[in-house]
């Protein structure tokens, strides 16, 4: 599966999203007694569609180092698991009180407040579980980096430190700096975590390389925020699946509110020329993550 075009490799993103779903549904617990709500509200957030694109990216770095599809799988449902967490929680009256999400009413909406933070609580400490109780072909330190990269992904240096920023920054004036800090670690953390958890699913991998691949994540996580701010502006609800505007709404800052619409447009392109720039200096066939990331910029949706 080779591509090096972004209508390539939105072509393997939304075929490899549709067979995920079975290795999604097979990871996630059976329903057993009282705890049966709890579970299907996890399967309904869980298994709500979506681009899989951070599944996706643990799928393509580990091709990079010839792992095993299984093992990639496994570990990519591990970070779909904990971004889902983070959706679930982040919709939450008490966050961004969204009910809309991938065009469906949100967890809480259908659940209630408590059954879906209790079923975002589960996602999280399944996303652990998945890579920790599992024999991968790497020394078992490295299998602890594995989780270690995780969670720092999930946590105060991450996207919950992410979503702390991003609501104290709510109603408020903030430099493109401050912004930037907050999606690094809202969103960029976590797609960064999944390149690496690639890398590291191999039995080898350089410090350059990961260096590099480390340049590549943090490029790209901003690249998809500043370009989910872009749709949220030009593109309608039932494209995005999520209410239209709904930053604007909130009154929270984003890249076209700051820098105009061109500016942002000019700064998704900046990052997506970092990104590329950071796959050449890697000695391995990186065009498949390159098409990808061209991708991510160009995307509608």
């Amino acid at each position: 599966m080779v591509f090096s075009s972004p209508d390539l490799a939105k072509n393997s993103l939304g075929e490899f999203a549709t067979s995920i779903e079975h290795n999604l549904l097979e990871l996630l617990p059976e329903p057993v007694g009282m705890e049966e709500q709890v579970v299907d509200a996890m399967r309904y957030a869980l298994l709500a569609g979506g681009k899989r694109l951070r599944p996706f990216l643990v799928m393509m770095t580990s091709r990079l180092f010839s792992v095993a599809d299984e093992y990639a799988i496994r570990v990519g449902a591990a970070v779909e698991c904990l971004h889902t967490y983070s959706l679930i929680h982040d919709d939450l009256p008490a966050m961004d009180d969204d009910d809309l999400r991938r065009g469906r009413p949100t967890c809480h909406i259908v659940y209630g407040e408590a059954q879906a933070i209790l079923a975002g609580d589960a996602l999280q400490t399944l996303a652990f579980d998945l890579i920790a109780n599992h024999q991968f072909a790497v020394s078992a330190s490295q299998q602890v980096k594995m989780i270690a990269s995780l969670s720092k992904a999930s946590g105060i240096e991450g996207m919950v430190g992410g979503q702390a920023l991003d609501i104290e920054a709510t109603d408020k004036e903030i430099t493109v700096a401050q912004l930037e800090r907050i999606h690094q670690l809202k969103t960029g953390a976590l797609l960064n975590c999944a390149i690496t958890l690639g890398a590291l699913s191999a039995k080898s991998c350089d410090e350059h390389t990961l260096a590099q691949l480390n340049l590549f994540g943090q490029a790209i996580g901003l690249a998809f925020q500043v370009q989910d701010d872009i749709l949220d502006v030009e593109a309608d609800t039932e494209t995005l699946g999520k209410p239209q505007g709904s930053d604007i709404a909130a009154n929270k800052a984003t890249y076209p509110a700051l820098l105009g619409m061109a500016g942002a447009k000019q700064k998704a392109q900046d990052l997506l020329a970092q990104a590329h720039q950071a796959l050449e200096a890697i000695d391995y066939d990186t065009r498949e993550l390159a098409g990808l990331t061209s991708y991510i910029v160009e995307r509608n949706y």
